[in-house]
């Protein structure tokens, strides 16, 4: 992207989401995000269920539809879409496209999410997952040999054109190259995926992103290919257990204070691809903790929604800060098998409360404010609201 070029559209986003507005393509390129008046994303990843224990309950069902109108309801503009391929353990070299079930069933229902969401007006981003079988994180895959490398490039070269196929059937709005791959995109071994990315580009025709772990985005070297910085936004708040809600928010604005520097390196806008807290004491102290590995938790939800608005508020009023996906409801929002009460869900909880108040507000990224339509929306209270 040319440096002099994105600054001055960055407060000129619209918050443009209506069906109509969904029949008109979002172009790729260097000057993308700000040329096609995206606004302020204000997302919820929609996580799959794909058990066969669970029939006719994941992606594209009827229950999928009635977690679209939740997330409509609550002021959603875009969804996020999750589905996963398996890699055996961190020296593989292949990629299943089979999870729970088979690719061309999950092929088929992504597609019918797609329009189903795209016909309550809401935008897609799909992102295409690494599970590692063995259960060691997707961050530290690494084949080995300069020959496993090349083979592991040659294989992950066509699950992403795959799913970058299905994007294209779909039509859906942005495509995920990939989910923090740093054992990768931040070595030399990252050479590989330019080519990759390059016959994504001529696979696909909508927007690109890569979400990069909250604490290597900065080493990853193909922000500058992209067309908007995403990140899996899993950041500390606090260093010790008991932090006040200032201290939170101080925490906030570091983080702000160092995405902002991001932004202004590759003259892009950013966004949470990921962003989230579980509903326990100190959830902002090690977000990332997976809920499924905690025992003897005592829910908390006033300190899942004070983490939400402690870091949300800290990006309001910057125009570079591209919006969030909140991390997560499921595809049946009655299923109450995904996680325990302590998980990342914010549904029918306070943290709810606090994503409400985060899509009602004006964000920088919308553009200028409305006198009238929107000053109701400061109208909210109580320490770090919206």
């Amino acid at each position: 992207m040319a440096k002099q070029r994105w600054w001055p559209f960055a407060l000129g986003f619209l918050a443009c989401f209506s069906t109509e507005a969904l029949a008109t393509p979002l172009p790729p390129g260097s000057d993308a995000w700000s040329e096609g008046s995206r606004g302020t994303i204000r997302g919820i990843t929609i996580g799959p269920i794909e058990s066969a224990l669970h029939p006719k309950r994941g992606y594209g069902s009827e229950p999928f539809e009635r977690t679209l109108l939740e997330a409509k309801r609550l002021g959603s503009s875009w969804v996020s879409l999750t589905p996963f391929a398996r890699v055996n353990d961190l020296k593989s070299t292949g990629i299943s496209l089979n999870f729970e079930a088979p690719f061309a069933e999950t092929r088929r229902a992504i597609v019918r999410s797609v329009r189903q969401a795209h016909a309550l007006g809401l935008r897609v981003l799909i992102v295409p997952h690494l599970w590692v079988e063995s259960g060691e994180w997707r961050g530290e895959l690494d084949p080995g040999s300069d020959a496993a490398w090349e083979e592991w490039s040659r294989n992950y070269r066509a699950f992403l054109l795959t799913w970058a196929e299905v994007a294209r059937e779909s039509h859906a709005d942005m495509l995920s190259v990939g989910v923090e791959l740093r054992s990768w995109l931040t070595t030399a071994h990252a050479q590989s995926f330019q080519p990759i990315l390059r016959d994504v580009r001529r696979a696909y025709p909508g927007l690109l992103t890569y979400a990069g772990n909250w604490d290597d985005i900065e080493q990853t070297v193909i922000l500058g290919d992209l067309d908007v910085i995403g990140l899996n936004a899993f950041f500390p708040l606090a260093e010790k257990d008991g932090a006040s809600f200032e201290q939170l928010s101080a925490g906030g604005r570091g983080v702000r204070d160092r995405l902002a520097k991001l932004a202004a390196f590759w003259q892009k806008p950013i966004f949470f691809n990921e962003f989230g807290y579980t509903t326990r004491e100190n959830p902002a102290i090690r977000p990332w903790e997976w809920p499924d590995k905690m025992s003897h938790v005592v829910p908390d939800q006033g300190a899942q929604a004070e983490a939400y608005r402690a870091l949300l508020s800290a990006f309001v009023d910057e125009p570079w800060f591209a919006g969030f996906f909140v991390w997560r409801l499921y595809a049946d929002p009655d299923d109450m098998s995904q996680e325990a009460e302590w998980g990342f869900s914010p549904r029918g909880k306070q943290a709810e409360l606090a994503l409400r108040d985060a899509f009602a507000a004006h964000w920088a990224g919308d553009g200028p404010r409305e006198l009238g339509s929107a000053l109701w929306r400061d109208a909210a209270t109580g320490i770090g609201r919206f």
